[in-house]
């Protein structure tokens, strides 16, 4: 079987894909909801995801971008996987310590590749793509776990960032 089929079945099976009245993070409704917490917490998931990633960047010289909360473990899986420096970028800086928006050492020039759980508008995304762009990262590519095809890759591209979906959220309705 390969990854990708894999990927999907290992989703059905923890159970992550939910249907009702949902409200999303970009603010619109949906009669679905992809729960990817339920496959980012499940180690056998995770460590497949990571493995995705990690082998189309295992011979470029990047680093690995989470936005906190729900893609910090999957880019953690990858910079372990495919050992490459770990970022992870804060919603909101810190009002403590450092006051960091970014943990992790980001140089000018430096190569970012950000992990995403789900995607829907790419409204986080791009945030996390701004911050990084702003401290000096070099940003031309995301991967995710799930596209829900609702505007992401549309408004990444404006961006000059390319959306890498693991699975579309076709590809997952269409395998219930």
């Amino acid at each position: 079987m390969c990854k990708n089929a894999e990927l999907i079945k290992m989703l059905k099976e923890v159970g992550c894909i939910k249907f009702g009245d949902f409200v999303l993070s970009s603010g619109k409704r949906s009669d679905y909801y992809i729960d990817i917490k339920k496959a980012t917490t499940n180690p056998k998931v995770l460590k497949l995801v990571g493995e995705m990633i990690a082998d189309r960047i295992k011979d470029e010289n990047v680093k690995v971008a989470g936005v906190e909360l729900g893609s910090v473990p999957i880019a953690t899986a990858v910079s372990i996987i495919s050992q490459k420096p770990l970022l992870i970028v804060r919603k909101k800086a810190k009002d403590y310590g450092t006051k960091n928006k970014i943990e992790g050492e980001l140089n000018k020039g430096d190569r970012v590749v950000i992990v995403e759980d789900v995607t829907t508008t790419g409204g986080s995304v791009l945030k996390a793509v701004k911050e990084i762009r702003e401290n000096g990262g070099i940003v031309d590519r995301v991967f995710v776990v799930v596209d829900r095809m609702e505007g992401a890759r549309e408004n990444l591209k404006k961006e000059g960032v390319e959306l890498i979906p693991l699975v579309s959220v076709k590809e997952l309705r269409e395998n219930l």
